[in-house]
């Protein structure tokens, strides 16, 4: 049975540094996801704080917000079968040393804010998000 979904993907500053955009974006295609729209860009601190919106009363927002605005970002609309629920299962665990080998914040991240990637966790954040990224 075929659920057919889209979902944002955003390769932070650290990501796109260390020159692992395409190796990212491939890990996606080889899966069998389709790019639907794809956007080089930096955020500035309203957006960010728009994009993080569900983290303003945490105590890593500040930190969450400074750092996805340190550097160019790439933001990547895929479209595949169950693409939230898999894209989240294929970046892993959002504190980096905890996430498993072989899945990109495992292989790729080195901590909690600089880890690589941010995918949408639902239907909901994903409309949010890729409005806030691509207008």
């Amino acid at each position: 049975m075929s659920n057919l979904e889209k979902t944002l993907i955003v390769i932070k500053p650290d990501g796109f540094k260390k020159g692992l955009v395409g190796k990212i974006i491939s890990r996606f295609e080889d899966r069998g996801f389709q790019i639907v729209n794809l956007k080089l860009f930096q955020f500035d601190v309203d957006s960010a704080g728009r994009f993080y919106e569900a983290h303003k009363d945490k105590h890593f927002f500040d930190e969450l917000v400074s750092f996805i605005c340190s550097g160019n970002t790439v933001g990547c609309i895929i479209e595949g079968n169950n693409a939230i629920s898999t894209v989240r299962l294929m970046i892993g665990n959002t504190k980096s040393t905890e996430a498993l080998p072989g899945t990109i914040r495992g292989d790729y991240g080195t901590g909690f804010t600089d880890n690589i990637i941010h995918a949408s966790d639902s239907v909901e954040s994903f409309i949010k998000e890729s409005k806030i990224i691509f207008n």
